[in-house]
């Protein structure tokens, strides 16, 4: 039995599944997102996402030749680099100009996977990395929203002097941190609940509709492409402190589900905390690996001066996931040794 064995990098695929076989599935569950991004923003999400895509899958076949791989469109075929670039802008604003996806789709993809040595010895989630660095060259344009196309066919671009309605400006976790502050009451957040459902309101790509996000979660999940333990272990943990939050003072807090819904945190549930690479491999880890995440992101998201912090909860996370396996091992191939 233990000839049989091939000793290699995550991921670590069971069955009848190949790395492309995944990443493919993951494409998949990603369309209900990407269309209903292509619904509410119309081209501007389109021009984005294809623009990722190629950045990325450029950048991963110059990085082969680069190290002289034997075939530099190899690792493209595996498709990682296309859910890289899906997945990083699904989480940029809308109007982000295409050079800075360009910036961030490199970076993320030559210096957060391929420096690392390529698919499966990268530490951190690239399409996070890519975000965050993103996030702190051009902080603004990372901050800037817009109206959807279904309430502006104009998209305009919303700021805070804007005068438009209080739904749809910026994002409902931008007011939920408002009402922290004592700038405005919880509700106005609250009341943004069920179009946060829908999409429509202002937001990343792949953050304004959590009906789009759930389905592409539960395909994901039928197909066992993903398992339920860090989905879970995230939304779970999240909740659980959004609801002691929200108990002990409503007038500030929002509600747990309205944490549940807005931002990246049914996008980070379910295809960016659930990287098979960067995750811990046991049961036991993914649910601690998922707790930290959920956990991170909401005292971000309370406590902290950011209204979002799903990108650096998982990367955090993806941090310490060598540590989680550690101290969760698996049982090895044979049994556990005598003693």
């Amino acid at each position: 039995m233990l000839s049989k064995i091939t000793v290699s990098p995550a991921p670590h695929i069971s069955e009848d599944h190949s790395t492309r076989s995944v990443m493919l599935d993951v494409i998949i569950g990603l369309a209900p997102p990407i269309l209903a991004a292509f619904y509410y923003f119309r081209f501007y999400a389109l021009i984005l996402i294809i623009t990722c895509v190629l950045a990325a899958v450029v950048t991963e076949y110059l990085c082969n030749l680069i190290r002289r791989t034997q075939n530099p469109l190899e690792s493209i075929g595996d498709l990682s680099a296309v859910v890289t670039g899906i997945i990083l802008a699904l989480s940029l604003p809308p109007r982000l100009p295409p050079w800075a996806a360009v910036i961030g789709s490199a970076f993320a993809i030559a210096i957060a996977k391929m420096v690392f040595g390529g698919l499966g010895s990268n530490i951190f989630n690239p399409a996070m990395a890519g975000r965050t660095f993103l996030t702190v060259c051009f902080g603004i344009l990372m901050t800037t929203w817009t109206v959807p196309a279904t309430i502006d066919t104009k998209m305009p671009i919303i700021s805070a002097e804007s005068k438009i309605d209080a739904r749809t400006q910026a994002t409902p976790l931008a007011w939920s941190k408002q009402a922290i502050k004592k700038q405005s009451p919880a509700s106005i957040a609250n009341e943004q609940l069920k179009v946060a459902f829908t999409g429509n309101t202002g937001g990343c790509l792949g953050e304004t509709s959590a009906v789009a996000l759930i389905i592409g979660g539960i395909y994901l999940l039928l197909r066992r492409t993903i398992t339920i333990h860090i989905p879970a272990a995230v939304l779970l943990s999240a909740f659980i402190l959004a609801a002691i939050a929200y108990l002990i003072n409503p007038s500030a807090y929002i509600s747990p589900v309205t944490h549940l819904t807005t931002g990246g945190m049914l996008l980070c549930a379910f295809f960016i905390a659930t990287d098979p690479v960067t995750a811990p491999l046991s049961t036991k880890g993914m649910w601690i690996f998922g707790i930290g995440i959920g956990s991170l992101i909401m005292l971000i998201r309370i406590v902290g001066e950011y209204p979002e912090g799903v990108m650096y909860a998982v990367l955090l996370m993806n941090a310490v996931t060598a540590l989680i396996d550690r101290l969760c091992r698996l049982t090895p191939a044979g049994g556990k040794p005598n003693v």
